[in-house]
């Protein structure tokens, strides 16, 4: 039987991060997956709660999170109560943000460290914290797998035009609207500032190309946020990279918020499957 646990992982850096733990209870020493949601999402989107049942039915201890400033609160982990913070994140602070999820797996402090196998610690991330997931699994060496679903391959691409950056300077900020919450997201310049000082260690790209590890990805044939195309070059990277195309499939592979059915979309199902066939593989 499952048992979930609610966290609050210190973050000395930053806001800390509110998570939660799935214990597959009849095992101890699990491999643990630790998942991250990607741009304008949080842990409990869609299906994701459902996740934790089919990855501890098949013996993995499971971990996600919310990044410290997607704009969620420790009283309100789920939507956008926090718009201040989400304006201050950025891509540096997502990565450190794994790093400190990381840091507490392998903590003295981590009173469920006994139930880890801390040499198959694995990391798995949709959109945008599949890229965050790839650059972060690029550097450090504590994670020995890597899944990422319908992952952003290119960061740079995704920011305005010249004379659009030149108004978001000029304004300090940005607003993208939430077509669900229809609320105005505010995105502060210092975003593309991180961007531009940090842009060697944010190349997508090149952390794909310098993993040592296995990676899968995953795609939908049919997903208009980030293009099939990204996964295709990113897998030309890496002789260590494999690539899993899901016919049809969308950027959420069938999902939406709020999602109430007990059930896995088909789409989210396969993915669920390859992924859990992939960290069995030794």
């Amino acid at each position: 039987m499952m048992q979930k646990i609610d966290l609050l992982i210190d973050n000395p850096e930053s806001l800390n991060i509110v998570a939660d733990l799935s214990l597959c209870s009849e095992r101890s020493k699990s491999p643990i997956v630790l998942f991250c949601h990607g741009y304008k999402g949080f842990k409990d989107w869609g299906h994701f709660n459902l996740l934790p049942k089919y990855f501890t039915e098949s013996g993995f201890q499971f971990l996600k999170f919310n990044f410290s400033h997607n704009g969620g609160t420790v009283e309100n982990p789920i939507d956008f109560p926090d718009l201040e913070a989400f304006s201050e994140n950025n891509y540096s602070k997502e990565i450190r943000d794994i790093k400190q999820v990381v840091d507490w797996v392998f903590s003295p402090d981590n009173i469920y460290a006994d139930q880890f196998d801390l040499q198959r610690v694995y990391l798995m991330g949709h959109s945008r914290g599949g890229a965050m997931s790839i650059i972060t699994a690029s550097i450090d060496r504590r994670i020995q797998k890597l899944i990422t679903w319908s992952a952003v391959g290119d960061l740079e691409i995704r920011f305005p035009n010249k004379n659009k950056l030149a108004e978001w300077k000029k304004k300090g900020v940005i607003f993208v609207e939430n077509s669900r919450t229809k609320q105005n997201m505010p995105i502060k310049y210092q975003f593309y500032e991180d961007y531009k000082e940090n842009q060697d260690v944010l190349d997508v790209k090149k952390a794909e190309k310098s993993l040592k590890i296995p990676h899968l990805l995953i795609h939908g044939t049919k997903d208009d946020t980030v293009l099939l195309g990204e996964a295709l070059q990113l897998m030309s990277l890496n002789e260590l990279t494999h690539l899993i195309k899901i016919v049809d499939g969308t950027h959420t592979f069938g999902s939406f918020h709020p999602y109430v059915s007990n059930k896995l979309p088909e789409h989210a199902q396969m993915v669920v499957n390859h992924s859990i066939a992939f960290l069995q593989n030794e």
